[in-house]
């Protein structure tokens, strides 16, 4: 996290516990998502469009998904997997997925790993899924394997889809990760 990032998670912080905040916060640096981030204890609800507490709402499976990949892409990566852990079906390929992308950024690669496999078996045509277990390779420094991730994100969407980019360029410059 870069300096301004952490000023500005302080800062966002801050606002929050103070109640400042009327509405959800974004997640910094990802203009992909488009999913809110919200105090702890709660979750977004795209239905109604707000942060509702998390305990006995009637969010689908695939909204809690979509929530917990919003926190660990704002670095809640504990809190991702909490929510996670609310989801009734663990084994689609995106849970999986997104359980790998949270526990590969709190340092347990090898765990990432395991859940990006099981994602893939789940479904083999999966980018986004074959990027991060490309990026984990890289942390092995298992470069080979992240090349044959990056030849098979390139046979599922070509090598203008965001996954190929992404992870060609990690792999020419791992420090990016």
């Amino acid at each position: 996290m870069s300096m301004s990032q952490h000023v500005l998670s302080l800062l966002a912080g801050a606002c929050i516990a103070s109640g400042l905040f009327l509405s959800p916060v974004y997640a910094a640096g990802d203009d992909s998502s488009k999913t809110p981030v919200c105090k702890k204890g709660e979750i977004y609800d795209q239905k109604t469009k707000k942060c509702i507490k998390q305990q006995g709402s009637n969010l689908t499976d695939e909204n809690k998904a979509d929530y917990a990949y919003a926190l660990a892409k704002a670095e809640r990566y504990a809190e991702a997997l909490e929510v996670l852990d609310t989801v009734d079906n663990q084994e689609t390929a995106e849970v999986l997925n997104y359980r790998g992308y949270a526990t590969r950024k709190l340092g347990r690669t090898d765990e990432g790993i395991g859940y990006y496999l099981k994602s893939v078996d789940k479904d083999p045509k999966y980018a986004k899924v074959r990027e991060y277990l490309g990026e984990a390779y890289i942390v092995k420094g298992q470069i080979d394997l992240a090349r044959n991730e990056l030849e098979t994100i390139k046979s599922i969407c070509g090598t203008d889809c965001e996954e190929y980019k992404d992870l060609a360029e990690v792999i020419a410059d791992p420090s990016k990760i």
